[in-house]
This record gives C-alpha cells, sequence and structure tokens, in this order.
C-alpha cells in the first residue's frame, strides 16, 4: 500500500494511495508512521478503514513528510554510488579519501530538516553560498534489531520513500572534515510523496532514480547501481548498534550533483526541483527564501 499524509479539514488525515486518487481514511485511522511500527497489523486496520472512504484527486490534496515522528536523526548514506564517488576527486577541498572506501559511509541529518513533498525547501544566501541537490532512496526500518544479518536485513524494511538530501557545501567542508553541519539546515529535505511498503516493492534495486533542475535532467541512475546494496547498508549500520522500527535510512545519491559540474551548478531563489524514483512517486520542491540566520 502506499499511505499519503495529508491536511484535510484542518487536521491531518492518513490517505491511502489509488492510483490518481486518494481515499482519505477517517481521523482514528493508523497514521504512516503507526503502521511503520505496527506492521501486519495495522495495516490490516487500514484497509478496514478505507472500505467506503472518500476519494479525492491526488493533485487536490495538501500532502505532508508521510512520516512525523521521528526516534533520532535521520541516518544517512555517502558515497554510494561509485559514479558519484568519482565524480567529486580533486573537488572536496582537500578532504579526498586515499581510495573507494571498503564499508559503507555513514552520517546524519538533524529531523528537522525534513519538509514535504511539495513544500519550499528553505534557502538562505547568509547561510550557505553553495545549496546542492542530491536524489535519494529512503528506506524506513520497520522491525527493531540489532546486528542484522545481511540476508535477512529487508526484512526489517517497513517501506521506501523518495528524498533529496538538499547539502551546503561549503558547510559541508567547513568543520573537520564531518558532515552533520552541513547537511542539517532546518527545512531542507523533502520527503515523500508517500510511504510505500515494501511488499509493493518487488526489487528495491531496480529502481530509477531522477532529478530535474527547471526542467533539465541532472541526475538519472538505477539503484543497481549501487556500490552497497541496501540489505548490506542494513547489516553494516545495526552492527552493535540497534535500529528501531520508525528509523528513516537514506541509501545515496548517484552522479550529477552540482558541486561535481564544470560549471558548478548551485541552488537559488525560485528554482524548481523534481526528484523522481520509479514507483515510488515524485517531489516537486521550489527554492524560497527563508531566513535560517
Amino acid at each position: 500500500m502506499r499511505l499519503a499524509a495529508i491536511r484535510f479539514d484542518g487536521e491531518v488525515r492518513t490517505g491511502l494511495v489509488a492510483d490518481e486518487d486518494v481515499l482519505v481514511l477517517p481521523a482514528a485511522a493508523p497514521s504512516p508512521d503507526d503502521v511503520v511500527r505496527g506492521g501486519a497489523e495495522a495495516r490490516e486496520a487500514v484497509r478496514a478503514v478505507a472500505r467506503g472512504a472518500p476519494r479525492h484527486p491526488v493533485e487536490s490534496l495538501d500532502l505532508l513528510a508521510p512520516l512525523r515522528r521521528f526516534n533520532r536523526d535521520v541516518l544517512c548514506t555517502g558515497w554510494n554510488y561509485w559514479d558519484h564517488f568519482d565524480e567529486s576527486k580533486g573537488k572536496r577541498e582537500g578532504q579526498d579519501p586515499e581510495k573507494r572506501p571498503t564499508h559503507p559511509t555513514f552520517f546524519t541529518k538533524g529531523p528537522d530538516t525534513v519538509i514535504g513533498p511539495r513544500d519550499d525547501i528553505a534557502w538562505d544566501p547568509g547561510l550557505s553560498a553553495k545549496w546542492d541537490y542530491e536524489a535519494e532512496v529512503a528506506l524506513v526500518i520497520g522491525r527493531d534489531g540489532r546486528s542484522i544479518p545481511e540476508e535477512r536485513a529487508l526484512d526489517h524494511v517497513a517501506g521506501y520513500l523518495v528524498a533529496n538530501d538538499v547539502s551546503q557545501r561549503d558547510l559541508q567542508r567547513a568543520h573537520g572534515g564531518q558532515w552533520l553541519k552541513g547537511k542539517s539546515i532546518d527545512r531542507t529535505m523533502p520527503l515523500g510523496p508517500w510511504l510505500t511498503t515494501a511488499d509493493e516493492v518487488p526489487d528495491p534495486h531496480d529502481l530509477t532514480i531522477t532529478l530535474d533542475l527547471n526542467g533539465q535532467r541532472l541526475q538519472q541512475a538505477s539503484t543497481r547501481q549501487t556500490a552497497f546494496s541496501f540489505a548490506c547498508l542494513i547489516a553494516e549500520l545495526s552492527r552493535g548498534m540497534t535500529l528501531r522500527a520508525g528509523d528513516v535510512l537514506l541509501t545515496g545519491t548517484p552522479s550529477g550533483i552540482g558541486n561535481a559540474r564544470e560549471p558548478q551548478i548551485f541552488l537559488t531563489e525560485g528554482d524548481l526541483l523534481v526528484t523522481r524514483v520509479e514507483g515510488l512517486g515524485e517531489l516537486r520542491n521550489r527554492v524560497a527564501r527563508f531566513p535560517l540566520t
């Protein structure tokens, strides 16, 4: 199923996406966060209350970020497409690793970065001069686990979403080589447009990711190109560290980022970003001036 969070009649409701329409569920229906944590029982509760629910065209509804209850920072993966790792060689301002990493690279983003699939991306030129885009698949953990074996790792996935890991490259380089600051600016990470449950994604490594900036295609790749599989990411991250139902993990961006281009492309006020993942939907976000400092 595809579960959306929508603002409807002045309150947040759950929507069950069906083709171009959304079944708007009663206020007491489980939220997407509830479904992530409640498993099959919560999904069945959604199906039960969906019978007879009114239908509305998806384009007519105010879509919110489908996940709104975070256990911790958003977990993220860097350098998970070798073409992206290679395109930035010599462009990391002295922070290039000596060689390709042999294990996944992880970092986090603050949860206040998260915005909805149609919300404006906050932009403040006084904070950063290098605002960049990164189209990604996000997965959501649906079952607690520590030291999860790789062969069982995907059993812990509740579902998948589209994300855009908007980054501030100058901030990313300015704080000792770690990425938290340059990845955690408020109101900068679109997430959605809905949660697609894992049973609706036959092969998460057969999805096409694209990003268009003002109508120009700048990123296009398949998830089969990942350096480390989604199962490997979960197994490595959970080694000695408990992952909880509701944890969100971004799985990396392919090549085509603005910082690596010649000439470089950075986001500015009024830009339109369309981030798509085959089978998971699209994000459509404007860059808008917002005071962050």
